[in-house]
């Protein structure tokens, strides 16, 4: 539970919302990981694809959903079954780069590896995981170039929008404030 709530955090809601949904339009169903087929699908990944471990450092235990293409606004990743791997919790904290901007998953991959000692291990990891994007039974959609620069602008645009919505409605309700103390 967030400790402060700010109006970007409602933007961001309403972005992982509309990924959300773009996924599952490209799925062609529900993908809610929490109950009934989604669950399914995510335990079939956890499980049976990735054999209950980390798709980052191999580790098994408690595993949560990773998006290898950030849910954000800034990479657009759908939430759809091919965008997702299991991950521990050390795993699951994106690395930056020296400019402070997140890492590409291939290359959070390998500052993990690199930092548990274990570099051999990264070409077989990451053909595992392009594997399951590419070509396993819940590939991510291969979208084009023109569907990618449409699913950035609408999410910036959502963005933008929600927090300004947010802004209208506290000016509303000052506006309110003032001629009800009147």
């Amino acid at each position: 539970m967030a400790i402060y709530n700010t109006f970007s955090d409602s933007a961001n809601t309403s972005v992982r919302a509309f990924l959300t949904k773009v996924g599952e339009y490209y799925l062609g169903s529900v993908f809610n990981t929490g109950n009934g087929k989604g669950q399914q699908i995510w335990n079939d990944i956890k499980n049976n694809i990735f054999h209950e471990q980390c798709a980052y450092c191999g580790k098994t235990g408690k595993l949560q959903i990773e998006h290898l293409l950030m849910f954000n606004r800034e990479e657009c990743g759908l939430h759809h079954p091919g965008n997702i791997v299991p991950c521990c919790l050390n795993c699951n904290t994106r690395k930056k780069d020296s400019a402070g901007k997140y890492l590409s998953w291939q290359d959070h991959l390998v500052k993990i590896c690199e930092e548990n000692g274990d570099l051999p291990s990264v070409e077989k990891r990451k053909a595992k995981i392009k594997q399951h994007i590419e070509e396993g039974p819940y590939k991510y959609p291969a979208l084009s170039d023109e569907e990618q620069k449409a699913i950035k602008v609408i999410a910036k645009r959502l963005y933008e929008h929600i927090k300004l919505e947010n802004n209208k409605c506290l000016d509303l309700y000052t506006d309110l404030q003032s001629e009800f103390l009147k």
